[in-house]
């Protein structure tokens, strides 16, 4: 473990170079949407078929948050994103070459499991940022984490459409390749002060889970948020393709340009959740996101309806993820790893059941389904939420 540099603090550029890290890397979850309907008739499966596979990058991912994430805690965490990118590269090139739907489902999990850096990112900015400026940086980062998200989409739908789905894979491990050259020359080395083994590194993580009832409270936001994002964007391209619209993959991947609108949130949340009161701005992000899977099921038939819903939804889920991400790092500074394991696990998981749910929902129900799912499932974290707070203030009265 190098220990040769001291970290250099925070500039603009490492935190700008971090935010446009964290969209290329976490792109590579991403390319498989817009692609769905395609890369099912190629193995001659389902949108519930395929909706599986996509559960299994999100799978993959919390399992490599879970194993993975915490180390920086412990190591070096330069050298740790760059072994990250290594993994996500023969991932992509595995899905390029897919012979088979199986290889596929296998090969979704592994880009899934190696596709964690950008959660290395958030607790590496919060740990260089001064405290006063924490969400302004986390919210910096995670803009640029859902920007890529958002263009991944965008350019695997128009790539995907000119030169078919495998060229897209080929092309995002030659850009993971790239991202992680220059990574190489821009991270600061930044090693974890805690002491611990590996095992009891893992351990600590329920420890944590049990003596943090704002973590515990913010990870369920957060997987009931990645949800119903995830049941919209998994299940857009089959609505597309179905009356009275009629588009394929290369409208799907248009919608990621419609969601960078929806980015813009994540200064603005970060900024407020370093000012006003963090439980009410995830309260209002969650009743935001409710509200646009009102707009996607009444007017989803609809370019104009998708719009507004895809702008609605994604500016809800942002605002309340970047607020969640706040609000663990102020938790416990030396931790700051493994709080971003617990929560970002939670997360996925979530975003893993959303794409399974709404799945299922549109193979049963069609786009009335999804909605359905889209609304219940942040409906779920607006409850969870109102009754921590109500047992909060009975813990304070108790108290006095």
């Amino acid at each position: 473990m190098s220990t040769s540099a001291p970290d250099r603090g925070l500039s603009l550029r490492l935190l700008v170079t971090m935010a446009v890290a964290s969209g290329v890397s976490v792109a590579n979850l991403y390319y498989l949407q817009p692609l769905m309907a395609d890369m099912g008739r190629t193995f001659r499966v389902s949108a519930l078929g395929m909706g599986f596979a996509a559960m299994l990058a999100q799978v993959g991912f919390a399992v490599g948050v879970l194993l993975f994430v915490p180390i920086g805690d412990i190591r070096d965490r330069k050298r740790l994103i760059l072994i990250m990118l290594g993994g996500a590269t023969a991932g992509l090139i595995a899905v390029a070459v897919a012979p088979t739907y199986a290889w596929l489902a296998v090969a979704c999990f592994t880009v899934g499991i190696f596709s964690v850096t950008p959660q290395m990112f958030v607790p590496f900015a919060a740990h260089l940022a001064d405290p006063g400026g924490r969400g302004r940086a986390v919210g910096i980062v995670m803009s640029g984490l859902l920007i890529g998200i958002l263009l991944s989409r965008t350019a695997s739908g128009l790539i995907g459409a000119a030169a078919g789905w495998r060229a897209v894979f080929w092309l995002a491990s030659l850009l993971t390749v790239l991202l992680a050259v220059v990574l190489t020359a821009s991270l600061p080395v930044s090693v974890g002060t805690l002491r611990l083994s590996y095992p009891r590194l893992l351990r600590s993580l329920w420890q944590l889970l049990r003596s943090e009832p704002i973590l515990v409270e913010s990870a369920f936001a957060g997987a009931m948020f990645f949800g119903a994002f995830s049941a919209f964007w998994s299940m857009l391209p089959f609505r597309l393709e179905t009356p009275p619209l009629h588009y394929g993959a290369r409208t799907a991947g248009l919608f990621g340009l419609i969601g960078v609108v929806g980015a813009a949130a994540a200064p603005l949340a970060g900024r407020l959740a370093d000012r006003l009161d963090q439980r009410t701005n995830v309260r209002v992000a969650l009743f935001m996101t409710m509200a646009a899977f009102v707009v996607l099921a009444v007017f989803g038939h609809t370019l104009t309806g998708l719009v507004v819903g895809v702008i609605l939804l994604d500016a809800g889920v942002q605002a309340g993820h970047v607020t969640n991400q706040s609000r663990i790092h102020a938790l416990t500074p030396e931790a700051r790893n493994r709080l971003t394991t617990i929560y970002m696990v939670a997360f996925f998981l979530g975003g893993a059941a959303g794409s399974a749910l709404g799945a299922s929902a549109w193979q049963h129900w069609q786009w009335a389904g999804v909605c359905g799912v889209g609304i219940l499932m942040p409906l779920a974290g607006a409850i969870k939420l109102s009754s921590r707070e109500r047992a909060s203030f009975r813990e304070a009265e108790f108290e006095i």
